[in-house]
């Protein structure tokens, strides 16, 4: 039975349509293949409750601390809800699904964490969110280069790109 990792930090469905139905064609072509088991990470979303580098600053020359703002809605629920219904989706496909919620703020410490405990035949990273900054992805020091490096032909990042081929992982 194969095993994928999904990493989300969007909904599933949402996201598939976005991509032309890349994530769930992919796992519908692996379930031709064979049986397989998909655990779903759902990533929570904080970056509405950090402080800018520059506000830190400002606040600390003038002596005080800012406060960040919390977020307007919560991102907790959210998670869990997105990952209950790509349990859901994964499972009226055939696959066998389970999930959880990681709030940790680095992802390729979640996600590296996660390979080392269980055997994943390739992680999925479903984002349409760029994350680092411009000169990180550049120089590749952005997380999913970075998660590259580790994983190598594991890593399969939606949108798989213009022209991308059908990753295929080995049987």
């Amino acid at each position: 039975m194969r095993r994928y990792l999904i990493v989300l930090d969007m909904d599933f469905l949402a996201a598939d349509e976005e991509l032309d139905l890349e994530p769930i064609n992919y796992l519908v072509a692996e379930q031709e293949r064979g049986p397989c088991e998909a655990v779903v990470l759902s990533l929570t979303d904080t970056s509405e409750s950090k402080m800018p580098a520059s506000e830190m600053l400002l606040g600390a020359q003038m002596g005080q601390f800012p406060r960040a703002p919390k977020p307007k809605h919560n991102v907790g629920r959210e998670a869990e809800h997105r990952m209950h219904l790509t349990v859901q989706h994964l499972t009226a496909i055939g696959c066998e699904a389970s999930g959880f919620i990681s709030d940790e703020d680095d992802l390729i410490k979640t996600v590296m964490s996660e390979v080392r405990h269980r055997d994943y035949d390739a992680v999925l990273l479903v984002s349409t969110r760029q994350r680092g900054s411009p000169t990180a992805r550049l120089l590749h020091l952005d997380p999913k280069s970075r998660l590259r490096r580790r994983l190598g032909r594991r890593l399969v990042v939606f949108p798989l790109g213009d022209g991308a081929p059908h990753p295929v992982l080995p049987s």
